[in-house]
């Protein structure tokens, strides 16, 4: 083989490689578009997180807030309530975990489940872990919390399955106090 040869053959993988790689990059800037496209527009970014207002919620009460599509519930619970559901053994329940992305890798001990130590505040997706239906509140069912009136699923005071069919507890989206009278969820 002669030198030329050599050459020869070092500028025909030059030209394939740099062929290739402008193609390569043309194909990227061409596909670029439709792939960012999927990207959540401004509006759906703005409604990734909304606040609300609690300083209306008396104590015993609860209310309902609409957050990506799915209703948010945010009771004030009384004395009686939190003593109920942390009176309750973890052995008793049948979701063992808190469902909750504020403290993740947690038990579902009532403490896990609320917004702050003492219990007062609970944020819940008020959507079934069934089905997707929403429960009706305000010491609903068999255990004084939730029920879910379409297929008999009941929650306690902490939004913990108790009975029925659900799989899981009423699932803690992620929230956090702003200020005293102000919770930011998302």
């Amino acid at each position: 083989m002669s030198h030329a040869e050599d050459n020869e053959g070092t500028r025909r993988d030059f030209l394939y490689y740099a062929t290739a790689g402008a193609g390569a990059v043309t194909a990227g800037a061409a596909v670029w578009p439709l792939v960012n496209q999927m990207n959540p527009s401004a509006d759906v970014k703005a409604l990734s997180s909304i606040l609300v207002d609690i300083s209306g919620v008396e104590v015993g009460t609860q209310i309902s807030v609409m957050f990506l599509g799915k209703p948010v519930f945010i009771r004030r619970r009384t004395q009686a309530e939190i003593d109920e559901a942390r009176a309750v053994a973890l052995a008793d329940l049948i979701d063992p975990a808190s469902e909750n992305p504020n403290k993740p890798g947690t038990d579902a001990s009532d403490e896990n489940r609320t917004m702050d130590e003492a219990g007062e505040w609970l944020v819940m997706m008020g959507v079934c872990t069934h089905l997707g239906c929403v429960p009706l509140g305000d010491g609903a069912g068999e255990f004084n919390g939730w029920f879910c009136p379409c297929h008999g699923s009941h929650y306690d005071t902490a939004g913990r399955i108790r009975k029925g069919p659900a799989p899981q507890n009423l699932h803690v989206p992620v929230a956090e106090f702003v200020d005293e009278t102000t919770i930011k969820l998302g």
